[in-house]
């Protein structure tokens, strides 16, 4: 898998992130989670307080982060970015097709930026993150969010053994791994050059499922890099299917270990 692949433009706008059925699948997958973690309220509670201001949300997709901080906060000016027209199409504006690495804002003109889940599909991460600093006023924010590399490692070990089974072989390909070019275990590294304080705040949990139709649509969310993914795609999801009904129908249920995280920055550089 090249980074080519997650970071081009044409195949997020056009194919993955075209609209918001393939984010929306993954994000349902957390529903069965414990702990629960109320993403947008941590984001929420860490916003800069009292005297308004701009804040971007870059990347924003279906707008999640978007709606929760305008209902709750109305004295900010929230302004959702993405690459992606397709997927703007159903978030209230303002808001504008943008690259992160070119954001179409004054210098020091947001109090608060933020990247969740994204910075993985910049093709150039540092100059999105000097993008950032130029945008943000003097004591702004970043609040960025990416999972670490064993994030839901049994995921990997189904599509690897749903592999092996329709290649014939003794070990197949493991799935896209999307957060790989900005993992967790990375992220404090690349962030601390461009601002003066990270934060780390860390998600640990577990999802539980007792039937195989959620994992299986989050697995078929990879769909875009399919012909990448050095299996034939629908084959391997149908064994995949048949592998969760084994465990499910043995164990009564299949657990997925979820380690993920939150970056608060603050004193851009």
């Amino acid at each position: 898998m090249s980074d080519l692949d997650t970071t081009s433009r044409a195949v997020l706008a056009g194919s993955a992130y075209r609209d918001e059925r393939h984010l929306a699948a993954r994000q349902s997958l957390y529903r069965w989670q414990q702990p629960t973690y109320d993403l947008p309220g941590i984001v929420l509670d860490h916003l800069p307080t009292g005297g308004g201001g701009v804040v971007l949300d870059v990347g924003c997709g279906n707008g999640r982060y978007v709606t929760r901080i305008r209902a709750q906060r109305p004295d900010l000016t929230v302004v959702g970015l993405d690459i992606s027209a397709g997927i703007l199409a159903h978030v209230a504006p303002p808001v504008a097709v943008a690259d992160a690495a070119a954001l179409p804002v004054a210098d020091r003109s947001a109090v608060a930026v933020l990247a969740m889940h994204m910075l993985y599909h910049v093709d150039d991460v540092d100059a999105a993150l000097t993008e950032s600093v130029r945008v943000l006023s003097p004591g702004g924010t970043l609040i960025a969010s990416t999972n670490a590399r064993e994030d839901k490692n049994e995921l990997d070990d189904l599509w690897s053994a749903a592999a092996a089974e329709v290649l014939g072989v003794e070990r197949g390909p493991r799935r896209v791994s999307l957060s790989s070019r900005f993992p967790l275990d990375d992220a404090p590294a690349m962030l601390r050059p461009y601002f003066a304080d990270v934060e780390v705040v860390e998600l640990v949990g577990a999802i539980t499922v007792r039937e195989p139709e959620p994992v299986i649509a989050h697995l078929a969310s990879y769909r875009t890099w399919a012909d990448t993914a050095g299996v034939p795609f629908d084959a391997t999801l149908e064994c995949a299917r048949r592998l969760l009904d084994s465990v499910i129908d043995r164990d009564g249920e299949f657990r997925i270990s979820c380690r993920s995280g939150l970056l608060f920055c603050h004193g851009p550089r």
